[in-house]
């Protein structure tokens, strides 16, 4: 009696077939997402093949939406934010990712000087007057400057700053914020102003001043605090960075964290918000093509190495300026020219392109039968110009 009531008040679990079944699957389905990935990573034969029939990276001529333009009219092409525009006798066109025309703008512009981050863009007449900000599709403002444009840049809030030249002073640089309003001007009285460049959270101004008056190039930065300068543009002068002799500075620009990244002819530095000064990044005894700087928070370089006795491929190194960890990408092919947007890096092999993210994966290969001579490029789109159309890339 007493095995009979046990056995009653402990039952025997019946095991669920078909719950098993499905965890079981899903265990198979994970192990074999794993491999799978693994091997993507470790072999490069087998990554190619996903990429080209599986993930579809790899794109030709003939399917891509384009623009028709006139080689005569000498239009400026340009990729902004998801959109192609093309500025042409005062008009400025605003294609969508399909080539539809989706906007025009009057620009009183016929030599572009042009910058953009995320949806702002300015515009200005190189070595002119009229300076535009434009946010999406829309002008925010416009305005006549005393003195001719030299420099301009523009940060994801739509801070705008430009050099200015041929007045009283060697240059005058002037900030407005997303409105249009003057912040403040400061002048340079000797240098050259080579480059200039806005924090992300509106703090910083720099700018890179280059003097050829002695022997020697010098290339210095001067940091300024914005809002210290709006009451008194004087004193508000937070950190100056002298180079050493011989240094010419090419390029500066504001990446995350309110790093400022630096580029020399033959090293990139970044500054720290508190004034540390650090090499990542040295061109000694490398065949080195093109660096460049203009990423969100990377630095990308491509040198050149030789693969056989006339042969050589590209290898490209981007290091990530917060961390300073280095991600290699290899092309068996000289690299002809380099784009950059974002987190976006283009590679313009002749008839091909590559295009990378910064974490070092191929996002878009275009296999054309045309040498291609000039691509503009922003971080979800690219345009490649030829003498009679524009064909986009979306990426």
């Amino acid at each position: 009696m007493k095995d009979f009531w046990n056995e009653q008040n402990n039952p025997v679990k019946k095991i669920n077939k078909k719950k098993l079944a499905i965890i079981i699957i899903i265990l198979i389905l994970l192990i074999i997402s794993i491999t799978l990935s693994i091997i993507y990573v470790k072999n490069e034969q087998f990554r190619d093949w996903v990429d080209k029939n599986i993930l579809r990276k790899e794109i030709s001529q003939e399917n891509l939406p384009s623009i028709e333009i006139k080689a005569d009219d000498n239009p400026t092409v340009y990729a902004f934010n998801q959109n192609i525009c093309i500025l042409n006798k005062n008009e400025f066109k605003i294609y969508n990712s399909t080539g539809k025309e989706e906007k025009t703008l009057n620009l009183q512009i016929t030599t572009p000087i042009i910058d953009s981050a995320n949806r702002y863009l300015a515009i200005g007449e190189n070595k002119g007057k009229k300076l535009y900000l434009i946010a999406d599709k829309e002008i925010v403002w416009e305005k006549e400057i005393n003195g001719n444009i030299s420099e301009i840049t523009v940060n994801q809030n739509g801070y705008v700053a430009i050099a200015i030249v041929d007045t009283s002073y060697k240059t005058v640089v002037e900030i407005y914020d997303e409105k249009g309003n003057e912040l403040f001007k400061t002048f340079v009285a000797t240098n050259r102003v080579g480059d200039i460049s806005i924090s992300n959270d509106n703090k910083y101004l720099a700018i890179a001043e280059i003097d050829t008056s002695g022997t020697v190039i010098k290339s210095n930065i001067k940091i300024i605090s914005i809002e210290d300068a709006k009451t008194n543009p004087d004193n508000s002068e937070k950190n100056s960075i002298k180079g050493e002799n011989n240094d010419l500075i090419t390029n500066i620009k504001y990446q995350e964290k309110n790093k400022l990244v630096c580029m020399y002819t033959d090293k990139i530095n970044v500054i720290s918000e508190d004034g540390n000064v650090q090499t990542i990044s040295k061109n000694e005894n490398k065949k080195m093509n093109y660096m460049d700087i203009n990423l969100q928070n990377s630095i990308v370089t491509v040198e050149e190495q030789s693969s056989g006795l006339f042969t050589a491929d590209s290898l490209i190194t981007i290091t990530n300026t917060d961390t300073s960890t280095a991600t290699n990408y290899t092309i068996n092919a000289v690299a002809k020219e380099i784009y950059t947007s974002g987190n976006i890096i283009g590679l313009n092999l002749g008839t091909e392109l590559e295009f990378i993210n910064t974490s070092g994966w191929l996002v878009k290969r275009y296999l054309g039968n045309e040498e291609i001579t000039k691509i503009t490029l922003s971080n979800s789109i690219a345009g490649i110009v030829f003498r009679d159309r524009v064909e986009i890339i979306n990426l």
